[in-house]
């Protein structure tokens, strides 16, 4: 099955995604400059969320460009990554009525390792496809950088009840892991 059409949804959800995360991000009721007091905490969350989707995006992006093919077990685990991606605007919103409330930051915490999870599966699920000494595979390797943010995610979902800052410091932690895309992919195409 091509896999064309994975990539247009995938896509296609992604941008609506963003877009429903910037809507929710309300403007001061005051006009002046000190009105503006109250944008940061909300800014910052945002800029958090958009990352984390800017890393999925880039990452599938090269995942699928080392996939040669998808099946329809792909397109449900891509659909179960594109459920937990969804979910993101809800809790950021959430946590941008009360930056320092423990259970929005929670649930946030609780959303990435779920996606990362997803994301997992769907990497597997590739590799399965394709097998173990496709370009794929080889690319993809143990996903160390995989398992490292789980265990982060696991220390940063309960200290958000010790204090909700040390959480936020975990997740920043996580995304500057993945801000760059993994090169080992575009390396083995290419090689």
């Amino acid at each position: 099955m091509s896999k064309s059409r994975l990539e247009t949804m995938t896509d296609g959800v992604i941008a609506v995604i963003i877009t429903v995360m910037v809507l929710e991000m309300r403007v001061p009721r005051a006009t002046t400059f000190a009105a503006l007091r109250s944008v940061p905490p909300v800014f910052l969350s945002y800029a958090l969320s958009f990352v984390y989707i800017a890393i999925y995006w880039n990452n599938h992006h090269h995942l699928l460009q080392a996939a040669e093919r998808v099946t329809g077990v792909t397109l449900w685990a891509n659909m179960h990554l594109l459920f937990w991606l969804a979910l993101v605007p809800f809790a950021t919103a959430w946590m941008d009525q009360d930056p320092d409330a423990s259970a929005p930051v929670e649930l946030y915490g609780l959303i990435l390792p779920f996606t990362a999870i997803a994301y997992f599966l769907l990497s597997r699920n590739l590799v399965h496809y394709h097998g173990r000494g496709s370009a794929l595979a080889i690319s993809i390797g143990r996903d160390r950088k995989g398992i490292v943010s789980i265990v982060i995610y696991a220390v940063a979902i309960p200290s958000a009840i010790v204090h909700p800052w040390i959480a936020y410091s975990c997740y920043v932690l996580v995304a500057i892991m993945w801000l760059l895309p993994d090169p080992r992919i575009e390396k083995t195409i290419r090689g």
